[in-house]
């Protein structure tokens, strides 16, 4: 479905194609001036967006690079090589430390829970979700909806409207899924600082 030919121009945001599957139809992104508050775009606007972001960002030339990577790929080589041990579960004290720790003023992500409603989860809430996470943990699946990331354009400050060039991509992740993430990430950290990689 095209945006609604109501909406300014200048109002209309841009999407991005996906480059694996190529499936223009499946871009949504909001638009407050739409009904429903959600247009797919027109595939012309997509690749100037696509065209532009192309130029803007390079691949990372920075000659650290390299050595980074070959350490990762030992410490994770020698991980590999290591008998399995079960993961460490995730306690429903690490949940709520990790909620407390959320940003009131992040973009509300495509599954619509707020960071305030999190904050104001009873006890029971937050030991489903250190369940839900141990389950990510213990079966290596993230769940796919957490990867479905919603796209939006926002012009920056002072540039033409009209041009492509002067918009940039945010993508909003389910909420859920980031909590779970920093929960990780916290983890991970951890580790590392243990095994003195950083």
């Amino acid at each position: 479905m095209e945006c609604d030919t109501r909406i300014p121009q200048s109002q209309r945001p841009i999407a991005v194609e996906d480059d694996q599957t190529r499936d223009k139809s499946s871009y949504s992104i909001s638009s407050p001036g739409h009904p429903g508050g959600i247009c797919s775009l027109r595939p012309e606007k997509a690749k100037a967006l696509a065209d532009s972001l192309e130029t803007q960002f390079q691949p990372v030339t920075d000659s650290s690079v390299p050595a980074v990577i070959e350490m990762v790929d030992v410490v994770l080589r020698s991980y590999l090589l290591a008998p399995a041990s079960e993961p460490k579960l995730t306690t429903h004290v690490m949940v709520h430390e990790a909620i407390r720790g959320l940003k009131f003023s992040k973009a509300l992500g495509p599954n619509g829970i707020l960071n305030r409603a999190l904050m104001h989860l009873p006890q029971r809430a937050v030991s489903l979700l250190a369940q839900i996470f141990n389950v990510v943990l213990l079966t290596h699946h993230f769940p796919t909806v957490w990867k479905h990331a919603q796209v939006l354009t926002i012009c920056k400050p002072w540039k033409d409207q009209a041009l492509s060039s002067s918009y940039r991509p945010i993508g909003l992740l389910d909420m859920i899924g980031k909590l779970f993430e920093k929960i990780l990430l916290t983890r991970i950290l951890h580790e590392v600082s243990e095994c003195r990689l950083m």
